[in-house]
């Protein structure tokens, strides 16, 4: 009887979180992906999308507030808040944004078509990119206790060589990023390299999981 009771209090509880859920956090745990904190809630989590102050200008995610990943990626990042606390337990991982539906994409695209800053936004006409699939991260390093961001050199979602890590060492020689700013980019690619995921050349926190052609080869893009 005890064990009824409990697995029904489970299913109620579970019903009552899917019912808090927005609209889009529902339609991604329904194709499969899950919600990070889920898996780790230690990592912590503010959404660049949700509000104004990212490179459209505008909210394009408007009822989404929670990082979803697809759950191979979601394990990896775990992991990746794991080796950096075992290092440095006065940090944590902070996500700007995870899972991005197509729809977003699209009108992330739009801003750009056209521009010198297209180079940094994948067009959903040749299949989006690792976000639109779960399988990638956009990611800082913050003080665990109060949240606050570190010196990364530029801000999250900065479209320009400022934010590139292939001439750190080159920046911060000309003054445009500190030393402090590189060793903070070279933790956070370490530890989420070891964790399993990939850099990308342009944007110092934007992580993959997995290649383009893997992705479209064996998973499927959030629309």
């Amino acid at each position: 009887m005890k064990a009824l009771i409990s697995a029904t209090a489970l299913l109620l509880a579970s019903a009552s979180l899917f019912a808090q859920q927005s609209a889009t956090a529902r339609r991604m745990a329904q194709q499969g992906l899950v919600d990070i904190l889920s898996v780790d809630s230690t990592i912590q989590v503010s959404l660049m999308y949700s509000r104004a102050d990212n490179f459209t200008g505008k909210v394009l995610y408007t009822d989404l507030r929670e990082a979803y990943l697809h759950p191979k990626a979601a394990s990896a990042l775990a992991k990746a808040q794991q080796r950096l606390k075992a290092e440095r337990p006065d940090l944590s991982l902070k996500i700007y944004d995870a899972t991005r539906p197509m729809s977003v994409q699209q009108k992330m695209w739009n801003t750009v078509a056209g521009t010198k800053k297209s180079i940094y936004v994948s067009n959903p006409r040749n299949g989006g990119g690792m976000h639109n699939y779960g399988l990638a991260v956009d990611i800082t390093l913050c003080d665990t206790a109060t949240g606050d961001t570190l010196d990364m050199g530029t801000k999250v979602d900065f479209l320009g060589p400022y934010a590139h890590i292939d001439n750190e060492a080159g920046l911060v020689s000309q003054h445009i990023i500190s030393p402090k700013a590189k060793k903070n980019r070279e933790l956070l690619r370490k530890v989420m390299t070891e964790a399993g995921f990939k850099p990308l050349k342009t944007e110092w926190w934007h992580f993959n999981l997995v290649s383009r052609a893997e992705a479209k080869a064996h998973y499927k893009a959030i629309p």
